[in-house]
């Protein structure tokens, strides 16, 4: 088997590429694979740490209004179309696999004109551009979210990272608990709190948060952080470090789910399927900007009693009073929320889109 891939620019492209990448190199050792991407992209460095070959093409970003970039678009996609084609052709690629941005408009083009079957993957509840042109070809549609409107649109969920993956079907989660808390420092027995804005950083959940440190502490809980590198946590001097423990960057953030009970973050689809598949209970706060998709990720699972929904501007030491501390600190309650959010989510992502990619490998021939 032979497979393009497509999909770059950010971690809500990449990680889902890498992931099924991975799926169907374990399962056809032999298969060849080739990616498409750009210079700039964080593709252009994690493919090859993974030992994927990666193909630059031509950054084709698709205007959403009257613009010079809408007059120059004709002229890039062609060189982005040619370049996609001898991708496809260089390891006769039978099948393109394309997960949005813009270097999957490209893929799609030159896969539909060389009649190489197509597969989308659709990470966000509210589809991207590039993803909604895909459809329209696509052998299969592949989606995170159910009810999200492609043509054909099959729910697979995300595919994930396997250490994810492992610690979802861990048997015994609550050893895996005490055990992750230990290593991070913590107390094995308290009820944990884990606070993160991505690699990133919100500066919002920040503020807000840190200014509740005592609130926290008080009420028996304990916090880890993730403030985001060059981002800061101000605590008041009388805060024990060693129960609100602050750390720029998660290197192993399996590590961190395992140790929490509850998770404060944004809505990315990333963060939303990583929590659910886990059976973790997310205060999800999207990220204000961009064209709602992080509130609809959301909905779904917080309308299934898996998690609270708040606006950025609502976040404030009242919300966290009145709504974080009580879903913490009642074990029925978390408890609740967790098997909610644990129905919602999908752990075998990864596997149900291999599956398609496979079927439409096969069709080719």
């Amino acid at each position: 088997m032979s497979v393009l891939l497509a999909g770059g620019g950010t971690a809500g492209h990449v990680a889902p590429l890498l992931a099924t990448a991975d799926c169907l190199r374990r399962r056809h050792p032999d298969a060849r694979f080739l990616a498409l991407g750009t210079i700039a992209g964080l593709e252009s460095r994690l493919l090859p740490e993974r030992g994927y070959s990666f193909v630059e093409v031509p950054r084709v970003p698709l205007p959403r209004k009257p613009s010079a970039d809408l007059y120059r678009l004709p002229q890039r996609l062609r060189k982005a179309v040619t370049a996609a084609r001898h991708a496809i052709e260089q390891i006769d690629a039978d099948v393109v696999v394309g997960f949005g941005g813009y270097v999957s408009v490209p893929g799609y083009v030159a896969a539909r004109r060389l009649r190489v079957p197509i597969v989308v993957h659709e990470q966000n509840s509210l589809p991207g551009i590039a993803n909604r042109l895909g459809a329209r070809w696509a052998r299969s549609t592949a989606v995170t979210f159910p009810g999200t409107s492609l043509r054909g649109a099959v729910h697979t969920g995300m595919p994930l990272r396997s250490e994810i993956t492992d610690l979802a079907l861990l048997p015994d989660r609550a050893a895996r608990r005490r055990e992750a808390r230990a290593e991070l420092g913590l107390d094995p027995d308290r009820p944990t709190l884990l606070v993160t804005g991505g690699s990133l950083g919100a500066q919002r959940l920040n503020d807000v948060l840190g200014s509740c440190a005592g609130e926290l502490l008080a009420a028996g809980v304990q916090v880890l952080h993730a403030s985001g590198r060059g981002k800061e946590v101000a605590l008041a001097p009388d805060v024990d470090r060693t129960r609100y423990v602050v750390r720029p960057y998660l290197d192993a953030i399996d590590t961190a789910y395992a140790a929490a009970d509850l998770v404060v973050g944004r809505s990315g689809a990333g963060t939303v399927s990583e929590l659910t598949a886990l059976g973790l209970p997310g205060v999800y706060v999207p990220l204000p900007i961009g064209n709602g998709e992080q509130r609809r990720n959301a909905e779904s699972v917080v309308a299934a009693g898996g998690g609270v929904l708040v606006d950025d501007a609502a976040l404030d030491a009242a919300f966290v009073r009145s709504r974080v501390l009580p879903l913490l600190t009642d074990p029925a309650a978390l408890a609740a929320a967790s098997a909610a959010a644990a129905a919602f989510g999908v752990h075998d992502g990864a596997e149900r889109l291999a599956d398609l990619v496979e079927a439409a490998a096969a069709s080719r021939s």
